[in-house]
């Protein structure tokens, strides 16, 4: 392994689907934040929240903070949309972000030509797996490449080692493809939405049903709740899945990376630059939780402190798919527990109740809070918070842990009420202020502590 200088800090790199997204990414201890709007990114869905005028505004924010972005271009064009890619190139540039993702070799060429001034980072999309495709790419002027799922982290010190002024970033958080670094087409097929331009189905996660032929009728007979074995003859490889009668089952649901626990084996390395997260289309609180829980985990890591219980403690309060370490630290074929073939999602151990505003004063309902209920508040790590009365309630600290009672439900308005629930979209008057773009949440019932 190699050594790499404890003032050289690992850069935390987390999800924008919209400017507020951004805006909590970075508060919660991102370093950079990486989207874009609609044309050809691989997240169109959340590219449509950010128009050019959104993500100009969310660029010069961020600069303001001494805080990068990058701007996703990682799609792959047809020839018809190549005059409409160089027009978006020069736009996005004049912008003067800090960096483009591509994934394909031509727009590589294409933005080192249009905008030499902006730093190219390579693409997932791109499949980088071993030192002669990196190489390539290297030389191509490419500064960064953000590694293929599939990276071990031996292969990722091996490029390190030959081409040492080549940043790497790895994935170390967020959703997987049951497919080779997301190069699946069944989206495409079932619903003509194509993956690599950004507009996947998630068919994944569907839920299916398991049917047989009868041969006498020549129809198709439901299995209906009997457990389906599928053997591979080579190996002896069996795979059980269970259909639940009324669910179906899931049979290429990949769980969620989270390579929390693997922070100081990844940083020891001294081979990586980056750690990323994906979910540009997941909730606010999602950008929140996990850019605060891995910025915990590098100052931890720095500071010598490294306690991976506590970030999975964190991580477990996020909807999630049930958490796998992936491959980079194991190699494929020696996992057999990367599928959740029970549930598309899980809703995790925490119901967030209510998202804090940028002002700290007012608060939006995301879930049911009555008067005289106490809610755990999240704020953005090193946060000073204290106790305290207000008019409306007050802040108390419990076993390390802060809470905020609501004595009264006053809104912005005037008007109070004795429960608020998510419908109702008028901003909570606080009985405190709290830090911007904190969380009020509260622990789900039949969780364990």
């Amino acid at each position: 392994m190699m050594n790499k200088s404890v003032t050289e800090k690992v850069q935390l790199l987390s999800p924008a689907g919209n400017l507020h997204k951004l805006k909590v990414a970075l508060a919660y201890g991102a370093d950079a934040v990486y989207g874009g709007v609609s044309h050809f990114s691989l997240r169109n869905r959340a590219g449509k929240e950010f128009s050019y005028e959104d993500f100009a505004q969310g660029i010069q924010y961020a600069h303001n903070l001494n805080k990068k972005i990058f701007v996703t271009i990682n799609g792959f064009p047809f020839n018809s949309q190549l005059k409409l890619l160089e027009t978006h190139i020069v736009k996005m540039a004049a912008m003067q972000p800090d960096a483009f993702i591509v994934a394909a070799p031509g727009v590589v060429h294409l933005c080192k030509k249009l905008a030499p001034q902006i730093p190219i980072h390579l693409s997932t999309q791109a499949n980088v797996l071993n030192v002669l495709d990196a190489e390539v790419f290297y030389n191509m002027g490419v500064k960064r490449i953000v590694a293929a799922r599939e990276l071990s982290l031996k292969d990722a010190c091996a490029i390190k080692q030959a081409i040492p002024d080549l940043e790497i970033e790895i994935f170390v958080h967020g959703s997987m493809c049951f497919a080779f670094s997301g190069r699946c087409l069944i989206s495409a097929l079932q619903n003509g939405r194509v993956p690599n331009r950004g507009s996947c189905a998630n068919d994944c996660r569907f839920d299916y049903e398991y049917f047989v032929k009868d041969l006498e009728s020549d129809k198709l007979v439901a299995f209906n709740g009997q457990e389906i074995y599928i053997k591979n003859p080579d190996n002896d490889v069996m795979m059980r899945i269970k259909e639940t009668e009324g669910v179906g089952s899931h049979i290429f649901n990949a769980k969620d990376l989270n390579l929390a626990s693997y922070i100081k084996e990844i940083l020891d390395s001294g081979a990586i630059s980056a750690l990323k997260i994906e979910g540009r289309t997941k909730s606010t609180y999602y950008a929140g939780i996990t850019a605060r829980t891995y910025r915990m985990a590098i100052e931890d890591y720095y500071a010598q402190t490294y306690s991976p219980q506590a970030y999975q403690d964190e991580l477990a309060t996020l909807k999630n798919r049930g958490f796998t370490d992936g491959y980079l630290v194991r190699r494929p074929f020696e996992r057999l527990d990367t599928q959740n073939h029970k549930s598309a999602i899980s809703e995790g151990s925490y119901q967030v109740n209510a998202e804090v505003d940028a002002s700290g004063i007012y608060a939006l309902c995301r879930h049911t809070i009555r008067v005289g209920e106490e809610k755990e508040i999240v704020a953005p790590l090193n946060s000073m918070l204290q106790e305290g009365e207000g008019a409306y309630g007050a802040i108390i600290k419990k076993d390390g842990r802060f809470f905020m009672r609501f004595d009264k439900i006053i809104l912005q308005n005037g008007t109070e009420l004795d429960s608020i629930h998510s419908g109702n979209t008028n901003p909570i008057c606080l009985p405190l202020p709290l830090p911007a773009y904190s969380f009020l949440r509260e622990k789900l019932l039949n969780q364990e502590s």
